[in-house]
């Protein structure tokens, strides 16, 4: 690239690496984010046990090395992501990057997991604040809207709320997640115009490709489309999905076998799945967790450098041979069946 993108900092940045990296418009923003971005739900006990010096490190790292959007989220370890995020921003000159967290979701008991009232909501973002050490987020999004009972409360409620919040200069524009895809669609279509971005998580990976069918109408309102977890929240890696992966057991045995075929070839699972991931047009930016210096150089490796012909040769077999034995390529209703089932159980 010949110019340098606005978050680049003298100093602090490694400017060989920013001027390998590609940089995207973000929908109507006027914002330029890196083609991959930061995700950190991995700084969290999601994803195992995790030294706070260690993920402060894969961010300091993430950044110098170009990538200027990170994603977290107060659900992420019951706001212990947001608070090592904080922690490693102290020392990022502000303007290096634009951060992203959520409102919606929140704690792991399922009778406090989800709350869209406008109260809850604004006392989310003063929290965030404080956590992340920023006086305005970049972006704030709903989480997992999916859950909502009823869409109502997200148009009548959540929304209007981050919007005065952002008349306040608390945070400059407004997003909207779910894993999956119509109930994005739905409430993006009853309030057409309020949204500024979309995060998409596992719709674009090596067993599922479900993403591309709704990119016209992502583009058609104008909105910033944040790609997330090429990885399948781990499932598409060597060290395999955590256990409370909410996939089916025939998924995750398939996913077993591609892995343990890498294994023995001296092959990634992960950097083939971050490869795949990126190629896709469309999206603003790639966001993938990465919460040690090795994922990040990983992740960064596939971006920078492609595949050797050797995991080229690998993922071709996966592709031709594994893959396809997925049956369910998706986990579609799976996670909100249980939540319900669990509420029902503790209103009764």
């Amino acid at each position: 690239m010949d110019q340098l993108p606005a978050t680049f900092v003298q100093d602090f940045h490694d400017e060989a690496s920013v001027r390998k990296m590609k940089y995207v418009s973000f929908g109507n923003t006027g914002l330029m984010v890196s083609k991959i971005s930061l995700g950190t739900g991995t700084l969290s006990k999601f994803y195992g046990d995790l030294g706070e010096k260690e993920g402060v490190k894969a961010v300091h790292l993430a950044l110098k090395k170009g990538i200027n959007y990170i994603d977290t989220a107060p659900y992420y370890g019951q706001g212990r992501s947001e608070e090592i995020l904080g922690q490693a921003l102290k020392d990022v000159p502000r303007r290096a990057y634009y951060v992203a967290t959520k409102v919606g979701r929140y704690e792991l008991e399922y009778d406090k997991m989800f709350d869209f009232s406008a109260q809850k909501t604004r006392a989310s973002v003063e929290k965030s604040l404080a956590l992340l050490g920023v006086e305005c987020i970049d972006v704030v999004q709903i989480h997992d809207v999916e859950f909502a009972a009823d869409l109502n409360v997200i148009w009548n409620e959540t929304l209007p709320t981050l919007e005065a919040l952002k008349a306040e200069g608390k945070l400059k524009y407004i997003g909207v997640s779910a894993y999956p895809m119509d109930p994005l669609k739905k409430v993006i279509s009853g309030a057409p115009g309020r949204f500024d971005t979309v995060l998409c998580y596992c719709r674009n990976t090596l067993i599922d490709d479900s993403l591309k069918e709704y990119l016209p109408f992502f583009k058609a309102n104008n909105l910033a489309v944040i790609c997330a977890s090429g990885h399948g929240m781990g499932l598409l890696t060597n060290a395999g999905p955590q256990p409370w992966h909410p996939a089916q057991d025939q998924t995750k045995q398939v996913c077993r076998e591609a892995a343990e075929y890498c294994k023995q070839h001296g092959v990634e699972l992960g950097k083939l799945a971050m490869y795949h991931f990126i190629q896709l047009d469309g999206p603003s930016t790639f966001l993938s967790g990465m919460q040690s210096e090795e994922l990040v150089d990983i992740n960064l490796a596939a971006f920078f450098n492609g595949l050797t012909p050797k995991e080229r040769e690998v993922l071709d077999y996966l592709n031709d041979r594994v893959f396809p034995k997925v049956n369910a390529k998706n986990w579609e209703g799976i996670e909100v069946e249980r939540y319900w089932s669990a509420m029902k159980s503790t209103s009764n």
